[in-house]
């Protein structure tokens, strides 16, 4: 273990060695997150005060604009460099955060629902299905949630399982071949069958979460960063008061995988070390048996749509505020 990190304190590196997340409070200030949303209804085409526009649960936008995590949220960055073991094993080109953003509006009918039990929920995952997942792949470093709105409970906020952590990391360790991300399930990348739950090590998320009892609702104030695990279990939860919900979802990436067998233990990450206790050992020698790349997800063709019909409002808004000096007057 380091002998000092940067930012986290010995309470917050005893916390997520123990429940694998941590929140990050005021990392960013309310007056960034109020610009970088202050067109977020003209790009979904929708009334903020007529919830009969509210056309969708739960949306996914694409980005338009990026700011590096170092400059837009310093606080946050300096957690995530103690996370992952010192700015010199992340990945540059994913240490930027956009305005990508997830905005949950809840339905008329969860208005007037009781909360689900978490088990219940429909959308529990693990994140990354852009790419093979090993138990030391790089690609999802950590698990992020900047805030972008007030959420209180009962709000929308998300609803993760810290005891999965442990299921998913054995899970993995026991496939070195890897294992495709297959909607809300993994799949071993060498499977031949034609239907996906046939294989015998078929993980279905849906089905394992039954079993599960400890659950934590992210709420959290604008400007709050949740920074997780990222073989955390995950799910949307519903939104029953209807307070529109905005978070982002960037990943962190590594330049290198973890490395599960470092000679100096002192030398692991916190997230290496958060790995190792969830299988139980101090060093874990882990040799992948076919070869890393990455998947293109069936939500890139869909949010590459969703920005073309986004530039087209943005550009009619702009139209519309055009000041009135450059107009030409005839007389």
């Amino acid at each position: 273990m380091p002998k000092e990190f940067e930012f986290l304190n010995p309470e917050q590196v005893n916390f997520f060695l123990d429940n694998g997340y941590i929140v990050i409070k005021n990392a960013f200030t309310k007056e960034k997150a109020a610009e970088w949303t202050r067109d977020v209804w003209v790009r979904l085409g929708m009334d903020p005060n007529d919830k009969s526009t509210w056309n969708s649960e739960r949306i996914h936008m694409p980005w338009f604009r990026r700011e590096t995590v170092a400059t837009f949220a310093p606080n946050a960055w300096a957690a995530i460099k103690d996370l992952l073991g010192g700015e010199e094993r992340i990945n540059e080109d994913a240490s930027q955060w956009g305005d990508s953003f997830i905005v949950n509006l809840g339905t008329e009918h969860w208005e007037k629902t009781e909360p689900l039990p978490p088990q219940d929920l429909d959308n529990w995952h693990v994140d990354g299905d852009f790419f093979v997942h090993y138990l030391d792949s790089p690609e999802q470093a950590l698990l992020v949630i900047p805030i972008y709105s007030d959420i209180e409970p009962m709000g929308g906020g998300t609803m993760i399982c810290p005891e999965g952590i442990e299921h998913i990391a054995k899970y993995l360790a026991a496939h070195p071949e890897g294992v495709l991300p297959t909607g809300l399930s993994f799949t071993p990348s060498t499977s031949t069958y034609e239907k996906h739950e046939d294989h015998p090590d078929y993980w279905s998320h849906l089905k394992e979460i039954k079993k599960y009892k400890q659950f934590v609702e992210m709420t959290g104030e604008v400007g709050d960063v949740v920074l997780m695990h990222p073989l955390m279990l995950h799910s949307a939860s519903k939104n029953h008061l209807r307070i529109p919900r905005i978070i982002t979802n960037p990943p962190v990436s590594l330049k290198e995988p973890f490395n599960l067998n470092r000679e100096d233990p002192s030398q692991y990450s916190l997230v290496e070390r958060k790995t190792l206790k969830a299988l139980g050992v101090e060093r874990f020698p882990f040799n992948i048996t076919t070869e890393r790349r990455r998947i293109v997800p069936a939500r890139v063709l869909r949010q590459q749509k969703m920005m073309e019909e986004e530039k087209k409002r943005l550009a009619a808004l702009k139209e519309k505020e055009m000041p009135m000096n450059n107009t030409v007057l005839v007389k």
